[in-house]
């Protein structure tokens, strides 16, 4: 069906609700390229005024993505609840916000109705939302997951220590490593992107991971950042791996120009179940997202980009995920040009991504060649940790050497954890005060202090 919006004199008309939605999305880059975006900030406005009258169920009558030839679009509808809908069934998208933003909504109300929201609805009342809705209904909903920590605790923040190396030399990954810990970094996990998908080489590397891990008995987890089908491969050789990784998008189009299907995402769960290694949980997926990734495959179908994102989040959801990562800046400025826009995605992500249930992290991060800066991530930064942010990066001096992006340190890590009072994973804090890492507060003690860890781990790592 169609839509309409007055203005003044002018009358505003939106074919179907996929327009209506692109239309009515904040600017970026990315739509602007796709050919969706509104012509105007009038246009805009008048969308935004369109959307906001949409009833809720007409979501779940009119497909951005037709059932039958999308299998995301058939996991949205199949799994979804009636009886968790029913609670806000009566709702339009403007009074969705309202009820979102009311203060007698609490955590527990948005965890009813988990499983009645579909993205669509999701990704709809956000473009309704301005920054500071975003961060406080998102802030309202935590999302806690369990391997052999505990993430997403509410005044808690984990950090995913990321030690690439662009040769992924052992000895430079070890010693990043030990860096990272050094600064109370790597309750989320220990994850490296490696240089090269070598079955041989990326086994190395989770072996590396999990003989520190034993010998300091730390309780975290690792993550070799491969192709689905190679961890499926480590697996079936009997490689220690803990986290079962796959990059993902919103529409079956662009899941298989990454190489997977919903079929292959299942085989993989359960071959990481198969193995049993979580401790105090068994959330063991790594999804990692990020806007235009579908627009990038010629595989958006006219949807904007953002809807398309929060699609992914569906994907993620169906397979209980420990941790899901949006690497907000890491396509380009194609997609997101500048830092506001970065900084409008990252909030946004997040946002959609709590309300489906789902434990979002983000990669807070820009190319060299986008028209941002390290102030934008600063901003970005504190803004989601002021939102309960479940995890960001931890990269040494913020430059990641191999995948040549700017992300956030060590030292980041330090400072939004001071400033909001935010902790890390419990079981994760615990050990870092018996290794005499951080004090009882959390603190970081002199580095001086700090050799139990030090005296045996360089010995280990061969650079003493």
């Amino acid at each position: 069906m169609s839509y309409t919006e007055t203005i003044g004199s002018r009358t505003y008309r939106f074919a179907d609700l996929k327009t209506l939605m692109a239309k009515a999305s904040p600017q970026r880059s990315g739509d602007q390229l796709a050919g969706v975006a509104a012509a105007s900030e009038e246009e805009r406005v008048a969308a935004k005024m369109a959307l906001a009258q949409v009833p809720l169920r007409t979501f779940l009558n009119e497909a951005l993505i037709p059932y039958e030839s999308d299998e995301v679009t058939r996991l949205v509808i199949d799994d979804h609840s009636p009886q968790a809908f029913a609670e806000i069934s009566h709702l339009t998208v403007g009074d969705f916000r309202n009820w979102l933003l009311s203060s007698t909504t609490d955590a527990d109300a948005l965890t009813r109705i988990t499983t009645g929201l579909t993205p669509e609805m999701v990704a709809a009342v956000s473009k309704l939302m301005r920054n500071q809705d975003l961060i406080a209904a998102a802030r309202k909903r935590p999302v806690i997951t369990r391997f052999r920590n505990t993430i997403g605790l509410p005044g808690h923040m984990s950090v995913r220590l990321q030690p690439n190396h662009p040769t992924d030399d052992v000895k430079g990954i070890a010693a990043s490593m030990l860096d990272g810990l050094m600064y109370g970094c790597g309750d989320a996990m220990i994850g490296i992107n490696p240089a090269s998908d070598n079955l041989a080489a990326i086994t190395k590397l989770l072996l590396m991971i999990d003989d520190f891990r034993q010998r300091y008995q730390v309780p975290t987890q690792s993550c070799v950042l491969t192709h689905v089908t190679n961890t499926i491969a480590a697996i079936e050789k009997g490689a220690p791996v803990d986290l079962v990784f796959q990059s993902i998008a919103g529409t079956e189009k662009a899941n298989s120009g990454f190489g997977i299907s919903l079929a292959l995402l299942q085989e993989a769960y359960e071959a990481g179940l198969s193995l049993k290694r979580g401790t105090v949980g068994n959330n063991l997926m790594y999804f990692e997202t990020g806007q235009g990734s579908a627009l990038s495959a010629d595989a958006h179908f006219g949807v904007d980009q953002q809807t398309c994102e929060v699609r992914a989040y569906a994907v993620a959801r169906k397979f209980n995920p420990f941790l899901v990562n949006t690497v907000v800046g890491f396509i380009g400025p194609e997609y997101l040009y500048d830092g506001k826009q970065i900084t409008r995605a990252g909030l946004e992500d997040h946002f959609c991504g709590k309300l489906l249930g789902v434990p979002m992290g983000c990669d807070i991060c820009y190319t060299n060649h986008a028209e941002a800066d390290q102030d934008d991530m600063d901003n970005l930064l504190t803004l989601l940790g002021v939102a309960g942010i479940n995890f960001i990066m931890g990269i040494p001096g913020a430059d990641d050497v191999m995948l040549n992006y700017q992300s956030t340190s060590f030292h980041d890590a330090l400072y939004v954890r001071d400033v909001l009072g935010l902790r890390r994973a419990p079981e994760f804090e615990e050990w870092l005060e018996s290794m005499q890492i951080t004090d009882a507060r959390g603190a970081l003690l002199s580095a001086s202090s700090q050799q139990p860890l030090l005296q045996g781990a360089n010995d280990w790592i061969g650079i003493a």
